[in-house]
C-alpha cells in the first residue's frame, strides 16, 4: 500500500509536473494572440467599414466632384480688331471739262501715270477759239493806236493854248478824249486775256500733283461741262483702306491706332494707320467705318477688298487660360458657378489670343467663378464643389 501510494504521489506528481511544464510557453502566445486580433479589426474597418460607408453614401445621393475655379478680374490688354474692307484713294479727285468743251484731239496720260499739278491731260481742238483770240488782239492794238493818236492831240493843244489858239474847253475835250482811248485799250485787253483764258481752260488739266486712277477720254470724243468724269486721280498717290467695324470695336479706337493691311490674294502686308474714325453709325448695319491711310504701293489696287488688323490701344478686360475656354455649334462659350454652387453656361465673345491667356472681348465683366478645365465633364445645372485656384486666382 504504501509502494501503491508512492506511486500514486509519483504519478500525480509527474502529471503536474508535465502540466506545469510549457505554461510559459502558452504566455509567450498571449501578446500575438492579442495583436492578431488587432490587425483582422484593423482590416476590416479600412475594408469592411469604408465600402459600407460608400455603399451608404451612394445609395444616400451623387457624391459632389471638386471643382477648381478662377476669378479672372480685369487686366491691362493691347486690344487687336480684325476688320475688312475695300481700298480707294484717299483723296480721289475725279476731273472732267472745265471750259466750254469740243473735240478732243490728244489724250496725254494713261491710268497708273504720275502727273504733276497743272498737267495737260487731254487737249482739245481750239481752231475756233483761236480765231476769236486773233480778233480780240487786233482789236487791242486799234485802241491802242486810238490812245495814241489822243495822246498827241493833247500834248499839242497844250502847247498852243498859252499862245491862244486853243482854248481851256478844247483842252478838257481832248484830255477827256484821250482818257477814252486808254480805257478802250484796257477793255480790249480785258477781253484778250479772258479769251485767252478760255481757250487755256479747253485743255484738260491735273488740279493736283497725283496718280491716274482711270482715264475716260479718247481722241475725237466731243465733250462738254456736261460729260462728267474723264480721268479719276488719287491725290499724291495716298491710299486707305475703308475697314467696316462693329459699333462695339468702334468704341476706344482713337486716331493715329497702327494698322496691317493685307489685300486679297496676296501674302504682303502693308503698314498704315487710322487717320479718321466715322462719327456715325449705319443703323441697318450697325457699323461704321475706320479708314487706314496707307502710302502707295503697286499692289494696293483701289476697289480691291483688304483684311487689317488694328491695335485700338490699351484697354481692359477678361482674360482666361485656353483650357477654360469651350465651343460648339453655338459659339463659344464657359461655364461658372453660381452663388449656389451649380453650373451655368455663359456665352462669350473671343478676342486676342496670346502666351497670357485668351482675351474675353464680351461675355464676361471679370467676377464669375469660371470653371478652369474639365468643363466637357460637366452638364448646365450640375451641382459642384467649387476650388479657387490657379494663378489667375486673386
Amino acid at each position: 500500500m504504501t509502494n501503491m501510494n508512492y506511486e500514486t504521489a509519483a504519478i500525480g506528481g509527474g502529471g503536474h509536473m508535465a502540466l506545469e511544464g510549457p505554461a510559459p510557453a502558452r504566455r509567450r502566445w498571449i501578446p500575438v494572440a492579442v495583436i492578431l486580433v488587432l490587425v483582422a479589426l484593423a482590416a476590416w474597418y479600412f475594408l469592411g467599414g469604408k465600402k459600407h460607408d460608400s455603399a451608404a453614401g451612394n445609395a444616400g445621393g451623387t457624391q459632389i466632384p471638386n471643382i477648381t475655379v478662377v476669378v479672372p478680374g480685369q487686366q491691362a490688354v493691347s486690344r487687336v480688331i480684325s476688320a475688312t474692307g475695300t481700298l480707294a484713294a484717299r483723296r480721289e479727285m475725279p476731273v472732267g471739262v472745265a471750259g466750254e468743251g469740243g473735240l478732243i484731239t490728244r489724250v496725254l496720260v494713261e491710268p497708273g501715270q504720275w502727273v504733276r499739278a497743272g498737267q495737260v491731260l487731254a487737249t482739245v481742238d481750239r481752231s475756233v477759239q483761236i480765231q476769236g483770240t486773233a480778233t480780240l488782239a487786233a482789236q487791242v492794238k486799234v485802241r491802242q493806236a486810238d490812245a495814241t493818236l489822243a495822246e498827241a492831240n493833247l500834248n499839242r493843244a497844250k502847247a498852243l493854248v498859252d499862245r491862244g489858239f486853243v482854248s481851256r474847253a478844247d483842252i478838257e475835250t481832248k484830255t477827256a478824249a484821250r482818257d477814252a482811248a486808254v480805257a478802250n485799250v484796257r477793255v480790249a485787253q480785258a477781253q484778250l486775256d479772258q479769251q485767252r483764258a478760255f481757250n487755256g481752260r479747253l485743255d484738260i488739266r491735273a488740279p493736283q500733283a497725283g496718280l491716274v486712277l482711270t482715264r475716260q477720254a479718247e481722241p475725237g470724243q466731243i465733250v462738254s461741262s456736261g460729260s462728267g468724269v474723264l480721268f479719276r486721280m488719287a491725290m499724291d498717290g495716298q491710299m486707305e483702306l475703308r475697314a467696316q467695324l462693329a459699333e462695339s470695336d468702334l468704341v476706344g479706337l482713337t486716331v493715329g491706332s497702327p494698322a496691317t493691311v493685307t489685300p486679297v490674294g496676296g501674302d504682303k502686308t502693308f503698314k498704315g494707320e487710322v487717320w479718321q474714325v466715322s462719327p456715325v453709325i449705319d443703323p441697318q448695319t450697325r457699323q461704321g467705318v475706320a479708314r487706314i491711310a496707307l502710302s502707295y504701293s503697286p499692289e494696293l489696287r483701289p476697289g480691291g477688298f483688304a483684311s487689317a488688323t488694328i491695335r485700338g490701344g490699351a484697354g481692359r478686360a477678361p482674360v482666361l487660360p485656353d483650357s477654360a475656354i469651350q465651343s460648339d455649334d453655338k459659339g463659344s462659350f464657359v461655364y461658372i458657378v453660381g452663388s449656389d454652387n451649380k453650373v451655368a453656361r455663359r456665352n462669350i465673345k473671343i478676342g486676342q489670343v496670346s502666351d497670357d491667356g485668351v482675351t474675353i472681348a464680351s461675355g464676361l465683366n471679370g467676377t464669375e467663378r469660371v470653371v478652369r478645365s474639365a468643363g466637357g465633364f460637366l452638364a448646365v445645372g450640375q451641382q459642384v464643389h467649387p476650388i479657387l485656384g490657379g494663378p489667375e486666382a486673386k
